[in-house]
């Protein structure tokens, strides 16, 4: 496996079955998998530690294609590890099979989900942190990037965190082949322009010829020997190597070829070479974290007022207390997300990720990768930003928990740019992510701690104004249920709401209480999954008059939610929500100006439930 003869072979056969599986699906990225097969038949022939039937064993190394358009090249080298057969090969992009256009973790020995370019590598970014401070063993962490994906922000996000964390345990690799998809990239084959920002960030960094294999075989040897800092490898490739009809040529990206049986014979024919991956050498264990503190839940008394905000951060410590998965990550907001109380009782587990909310998601959806429960957070707004890596944690499934502070117009004075006026529409639509809105301190604590159970990725949206703790300490809640807070049986209108607007709802029920007209209030503190039999419930208790009211855009959020819900039944519901660009003032001035305040509540009843008495 160490002979450079059959490195040479192998990498032919990669490039050969590249070719095979595409023509198979009749699409694919054949051109960008033949750039990088010397690459990674050097990796898998010698470096890589790995055992394809232990996916799970902790000491493996990790390799993830932030190239993930390259996904025949990694298809091919699982059928030369033995770890899928030639007929599966050839199933790629077929509906049912494993073998997605891009990888996914429907395969186990897939970490995450790829393909939107600049992700991978700040994933990387994640499992590495997770194995150099949390585990504390020695495997490696390999990134395939694109040259073309070396203009995403997100990229050099991830350089700038590996570099200031001195990640020596993770090799960049950028396959330079010099062509994008419809022309080349801005540096070509200026392999400095690559390597020299690199050094800059603090990365150590080698340039090669990325089909000579005894260069590429030094410089993984070089790279496995750099300490207390990253090394990236930038390889100068040829696109669409060995094959006439495509090789360096532009046009050429993204499709098979129109003659795969010239070029497979130009490739020097089929070959069924196999290639035995090393398994992890050594007896390490990944590191047993001690939470070693008393686990201590915060209670609160009737009179109390708290900010789910700062509700979140004492839950998130006595989690933390309480179980040793649970890690922290902030955009170095913490003293406004109030994680830094997890900083302060965890700082072995608390991961200051700065200004980057790309790098802020991607590693935590990294370090989920390793088995711990990642507790985000940043502002709700500033999420938007690196939705994209929302939506690829949600593809891979990823078990991670994102917490968004300073939701809605309430909280003042700061402005639009601060305020998260679409975070929950952005949110519902990921399909199987959990979205909770707490109102008080007490539910904020025990959806905290649903979160880090739930199987699959959470949204928790904090408000900043302080309000009254409306629940016992001992009050039980569930992912996928609400809270009737206020009934009878002659309700003649049902508001839903959650979050600051909760307590709007909750005063224009006694307002109209006084004026014998009874409302039902209920508190939707879960959004998705949604208690449908219960809001159904309410709609026919109450003659089908349902008005929602929230602090957020009308569009996809908790309105949108409740219409929904209720549609297939015949229900209409009312919705009071954000209907214009906010701007500063009081809180209690914009509930007023936006039309979600008590009056405006009260006067939607009144409109809604005209003749009924």
């Amino acid at each position: 496996m160490h002979d450079a003869a059959f490195w040479r072979e192998l990498g032919q056969q990669l490039r050969v079955d590249s070719i095979r599986s595409s023509d198979a699906a009749g699409s694919g990225h054949p051109t960008s998998s033949m750039s990088a097969a010397d690459l990674m038949a050097v990796l898998f022939a010698k470096h890589l530690h790995y055992d394809f039937g232990k996916p799970d064993d902790p000491r493996n190394d990790h390799l993830i294609f932030s190239k993930g358009h390259a996904s025949p090249l990694y298809y091919s080298l699982l059928k030369a590890a033995g770890a899928i057969s030639d007929e599966e090969l050839l199933t790629f992009r077929k509906l049912g099979s494993r073998l997605e256009g891009h990888p996914t973790p429907v395969l186990p020995w897939v970490d995450v989900a790829t393909g939107s370019l600049g992700q991978g590598l700040p994933i990387g970014v994640g499992v590495a942190l997770a194995g150099k401070r949390l585990e504390q063993i020695p495997y490696r962490v390999w990134v395939l990037c694109g040259d073309s994906e070396m203009a995403e922000g997100s990229m050099w996000e991830a350089f700038e965190h590996a570099a200031f964390n001195g990640l020596d345990n993770l090799t960049a690799i950028i396959d330079v082949n010099r062509l994008g998809q419809t022309r080349q990239t801005m540096h070509g084959w200026d392999l400095d322009s690559y390597a020299d920002r690199a050094r800059a960030f603090g990365w150590h960094a080698i340039e090669i010829d990325g089909h000579d294999v005894d260069a590429i075989d030094a410089a993984y040897t070089e790279a496995a020997r750099a300490h207390d800092r990253p090394t990236v490898i930038v390889a100068r490739t040829v696109k669409g190597k060995g094959a006439s009809e495509v090789e360096n040529q532009e046009g050429k990206h993204g499709k098979p070829l129109s003659d795969p049986k010239k070029a497979i014979e130009e490739l020097g024919g089929e070959r069924d070479l196999e290639v035995q991956v090393a398994k992890p050498e050594g007896d390490e264990s990944p590191h047993q974290i001690d939470p070693g503190h008393n686990v201590d839940w915060p209670r609160w008394g009737p009179d109390d007022k708290v900010a789910t905000r700062m509700a979140y951060g004492e839950a998130l410590a006595a989690l933390g207390a309480e179980r040793a998965d649970v890690v922290a990550l902030d955009g170095e907001v913490s003293n406004s997300t109030f994680s830094e109380i997890f900083r302060k009782a965890h700082p072995d587990r608390y991961f200051e990720m700065f200004i980057a909310e790309q790098q802020l998601i991607a590693a935590a959806v990294g370090m989920q990768v390793r088995g711990f429960r990642p507790f985000a957070s940043t502002f709700a707004a500033f999420l938007t930003r690196a939705y994209d890596f929302v939506r690829m944690a949600a593809i891979s499934r990823a078990h991670i928990c994102l917490a968004g502070s300073h939701a809605g117009a309430s909280i003042g004075e700061d402005g639009p740019s601060q305020m998260a006026l679409e975070d929950l529409s952005m949110f519902r639509a990921q399909p199987d992510f959990a979205v909770l809105y707490p109102s008080d301190g007490v539910s904020t604590e025990r959806l905290v701690a649903l979160a880090a159970s739930h199987p699959g990725p959470v949204y928790i949206r904090l408000s900043r104004p302080k309000t009254p703790i409306i629940y016992a300490n001992d009050e039980r809640f569930e992912i996928g249920g609400l809270k009737v807070l206020r009934q009878s049986a002659r309700d003649v209108a049902t508001v839903v709401a959650a979050g600051v607007t909760l307590f709007e709802a909750l005063k224009a029920h006694d307002a109209l209480q006084s004026s014998s007209t009874p409302i039902r209030v209920i508190d939707l503190y879960s959004l998705a999954p949604i208690d449908r039999e219960g809001l159904l419930a309410a709609a026919r208790a109450t003659a089908g008059h349902i008005i929602t009211v929230e602090d957020h855009y009308a569009a996809g959020g908790l309105g949108d939610a409740v219409a929904e819900a209720v549609a297939g039944a015949g229900f209409t519901v009312h919705r009071l929500a954000v209907r214009e660009i906010a701007r500063s003032g009081k809180p209690e001035e914009l509930l007023e100006r936006f039309g979600i305040s008590t009056a405006h509540i009260v006067t939607a009843v009144r409109e809604v439930t005209v003749g009924v008495r």
